[in-house]
């Protein structure tokens, strides 16, 4: 049967990425004396029955329409790096079998591909039964005994179970709602089904320092549908140049990939390309065919060199870490081998259950209230500003409510109370404040911050990395330690070995064109593999925190007070820490127990901060140190309390200047407020007895 030309439109829209490399040849349509590989830029030109190798399709740009009530619909124009995020509409047309859903939608191991579906009927398989209307995730598709079918992957009451289900099982089929948000990239990548059109809502604008030159309107808060504009990656047969194709150019083709000899033709490769095949082709030789356009300065050999040697491919883990300031905020992903040193900085908590989550066995919890909570029920510990607290474990309790016995879950805490240690329960529902105090000044490398300590955790640079020009981390003022996640990178080095590096496969765009097989000396065993710390973009950041540990569980969110106190039920009392002896000339550090003044603000070296917080001044506050008497208290017996030990052994810790100032002032109002109503109080009873 002869074959019929169409026009290079129609043939993208019937193109699946999976049947790639495809040969095109060209029979009618766009000309110009040459050819388009002699030309620049974007410029198309094509003889009659030349032979274009497509080696990848990718969208540049979606057309936006607006759906709007009563109103005619307009349409935008969005490149893929706009910096907003989206949600899903789910597509309320059902799929006729599972072979559609497969030809339609991106199934893969990451969690970006794996959509959900339900169906209005039981589907009756091997290994039991998905009821009606019960959502199943499409996790893998197999093929085994020349059978196909794809993992479904079913979620009940906190417990995974894992179905197959053959690709030619049929029924009605609905894509569930999804309530994640997504990038443009995302959703051209993972989430457009084919041949569908895909309808999203606007959900909000990401921060960026690039002008769009298109926006949808702020106040818009309807549907979007997409529509991608697609273009070709393609080579010729005697070109080096990897040729870009819009698939609206007016040219008719014929497939000719059964006839043609594909290996011919130039194979470039993008580093995930590199990254997917097998381990027998590494080491290798490859020339770059595209450099990547910006690189930092240590991977810049990747642009000055023509060739480079790629050594293997492999998984290998990073640590996400955000600056701790409240504008202009910078994210990082820092290889474990960094070889500067931190020093801890304090940690704040919001809520009680911050401080239950963020205990550990390794050391004990030191943390001072910076607000005030009145609780409600006989037998929980109301919080002071400036309360001191050793945090212990989480434990259920009985209190008096209303007059009525009730079973609630607290927190078992140390009080310190001047030399004593007072066992108190704090309720979990409290909607307060803490900040950590550090007694720990030694030093860490990166992997043992990791090992030691569970993430968030918060740091500074005390000490940068030498081996490196420049350490994008030490110029920060403090750093929160967020996750580790795994991220695949290639072993790269130039061809005389120099230096081996560590280059990412997913924040890298270049094209390489695979030579031969290196057969030459490789890195010596003792040659470091060098690993640079990158600094990555917000939407980079958010992709990374939304999936790279999907699977874990958020906390629980405190329960809801049952009753607010009046501020003029609340009693607040400045801390009261013991006084320390004279500071020695060795010992700068410590100071004295006042309220510390503006000028000592330069001596600091931690502070109290949060994520999006900036950075102040600190200043230096005398802390009773905990003594050896903690471990004597029993667990068990809230009424205790114990004489702290004579000895006068301090630690001294550097607290923020502004969080000093908020408790300052929140004491000093309550001390006038009260300074006041007794004011008031004393005229109305002078006014009573004169008028007696």
């Amino acid at each position: 049967m002869e074959r019929m030309a169409m026009t290079l439109e129609k043939f993208t829209r019937s193109l699946d990425a999976k049947s790639l490399p495809r040969v095109l040849q060209i029979q009618s349509g766009y000309y110009f004396q040459g050819s388009v590989y002699e030309l620049f830029g974007r410029e198309w030109s094509f003889s009659y029955g030349e032979l274009l190798k497509i080696i990848g399709i990718s969208v540049t740009r979606l057309i936006v329409e607006l759906q709007s009530e009563g109103s005619k619909s307009m349409t935008v124009d969005l490149s893929l790096d706009y910096p907003g995020l989206f949600r899903i509409v789910a597509d309320k047309r059902p799929y006729a079998s599972i072979q559609e859903i497969v030809d339609s939608v991106c199934i893969s191991p990451e969690c970006l591909g794996q959509p959900e579906f339900r169906c209005p009927e039981e589907l009756q398989l091997a290994e039991g039964t998905i009821q009606a209307e019960e959502s199943f995730r499409l996790t893998a598709l197999r093929t085994k005994h020349g059978d196909s079918h794809v993992d479904c992957e079913v979620t009940r009451k906190d417990s995974k179970h894992i179905f197959t289900v053959k690709l030619s099982h049929t029924g009605e089929f609905y894509e569930c709602a999804d309530d994640q948000f997504y990038t443009l990239r995302e959703l051209v990548e993972w989430k457009m089904p084919k041949g569908r059109k895909r309808t999203v809502t606007w959900a909000k604008s990401l921060p960026s320092k690039e002008k769009c030159a298109s926006k949808l309107p702020e106040d818009y808060s309807g549907e979007l549908v997409l529509t991608p504009v697609y273009e070709l990656q393609t080579v010729s047969k005697f070109g080096k140049n990897v040729v870009f194709i819009p698939s609206t150019l007016d040219v008719e083709v014929l497939d000719v990939t059964e006839e043609s000899d594909g290996a011919c033709f130039m194979q470039p490769l993008s580093l995930r390309d590199v990254f997917a095949k097998p381990s027998e082709v590494f080491p290798f030789r490859a020339e770059i065919i595209e450099p990547p356009s910006q690189v930092q300065d240590e991977l810049g050999f990747l642009t000055s060199s023509k060739q480079v040697i790629v050594h293997g491919a492999y998984q290998t883990k990073r640590i996400l870490a955000s600056e701790i300031r409240s504008e202009a905020q910078r994210r990082f992903l820092i290889p474990v081998s960094y070889n500067g040193r931190f020093k801890r900085r304090p940690r704040m908590f919001p809520t009680a259950y911050d401080l239950e989550v963020a205990k550990s066995d390794m050391e004990q919890l030191h943390v001072v209230a910076t607000r005030a909570f009145e609780a409600d029920c006989e037998g929980l510990s109301s919080v002071l500003v400036g309360d001191q607290y050793l945090v212990h474990k989480r434990e259920t309790s009985e209190v008096i409510y209303g007059g009525r016995r009730k079973t609630v879950e607290a927190l078992a805490c140390e009080k310190m109370v001047g030399k004593k240690y007072e066992a108190v329960l704090i309720p979990m529902c409290l909607d307060g404040g803490f900040v950590e105090v550090v007694h720990d000044k030694k030093q860490y490398m990166l992997s043992e911050v990791c090992n030691r300590f569970s993430l968030p955790f918060n740091v500074k640079v005390s000490m940068r990395d030498l081996s490196v020009k420049e350490d994008l981390l030490a110029g920060a003022t403090g750093l929160q330690l967020e996750e580790e996640i795994t991220d695949p990178y290639l072993l790269v080095s130039p061809p005389d070995l120099a230096q081996c590096w560590e280059v990412p496969v997913n924040r890298i765009n270049m094209t390489l064109q695979l030579l031969q097989q290196w057969s030459g000396p490789e890195p010596t065993q003792g040659q470091a593999v060098c690993s640079a710390v990158e600094e990555i973009g917000e939407d980079c950041y958010f992709t990374l925190r939304r999936y790279v540990n999907s699977s874990v569980l958020p906390p629980p969110r405190p329960p809801k007070r049952h009753q607010q106190p009046s501020e003029d039920t609340l009693k607040l009392q400045p801390p009261r820490p013991k006084k320390p002896d004279p500071p020695s000339p060795k010992s700068p550090h410590i100071a004295k127990p006042a309220m510390p003044s503006p000028s000592s603000s330069d001596c600091a070296e931690q502070s109290t901060s949060i994520p999006r917080n900036e950075t102040s001044n600190t200043s230096l506050v005398a802390v009773p140190k905990p003594g050896p008497q903690k471990a004597i208290v029993e667990e068990n017996s809230p009424h205790n309390t114990i004489e702290q030990d004579n000895e006068s052994t301090h630690d001294y810790e550097y607290i923020d200047e502004d969080e000093l100032d908020s408790i300052r002032r929140k004491f000093n109002d309550q001390s006038i407020h009260r300074i006041d109503k007794k004011k008031s109080a004393n005229t109305y009873a002078m006014q009573t007895a004169k008028q007696v």
